[in-house]
């Protein structure tokens, strides 16, 4: 958002890495899945990846608000990586922003992986469109948690 309230998406820069690493963990993790065990990484290994690593290999917007950073998503060959918003940036329309960046570099659909314990963001999704392709039971994920694969499509019910 910018100073009148608005929220800005843009494409994400090397210099946002420690913001995008800052609404990924811990804050943003621990509030959308508690289940989750607590995260291993400092900050800065955090930072580094994304810099090095994530902002490499995906197409990353961060949504900003008054110059901060409050939420980013990434993406990469019709599949969404990350959603994640700052907890106290939930339900404001920031994530459907950012949703929709993803949708428009996705011309062919758009699929994501989400773990069946996360109602509100499998709520979410199915909310703006997407339907359930496939169910895991966590042998796929480092988690080990049973999940999904949602999938979008152009022209489908948002």
């Amino acid at each position: 958002m910018t100073d009148d309230g608005t929220v800005a998406i843009r494409r994400a820069r090397t210099a946002d890495a420690a913001a995008v690493a800052s609404v990924h963990i811990p804050a943003s993790r621990a509030a959308a899945m508690p289940y989750l065990p607590p995260q291993r990484r400092t900050h800065e290994q955090v930072a580094d990846w994304v810099r090095k690593v994530h902002l490499q290999e995906t197409l990353t917007w961060v949504a900003e608000y008054r110059g901060e950073v409050v939420g980013y998503a990434s993406l990469a060959e019709g599949l969404l990586h990350h959603l994640y918003l700052r907890p106290d940036m939930r339900r404001r329309g920031i994530g459907t922003l950012l949703l929709d960046e993803a949708r428009r570099h996705s011309p062919a659909g758009l699929s994501l992986h989400v773990f069946q314990q996360n109602t509100d963001a499998r709520a979410f999704y199915e909310h703006h469109g997407f339907t359930v392709a496939r169910t895991g039971d966590g042998s796929g994920n480092m988690e080990n948690l049973p999940d999904l694969t949602m999938r979008w499509e152009p022209g489908s019910a948002v």
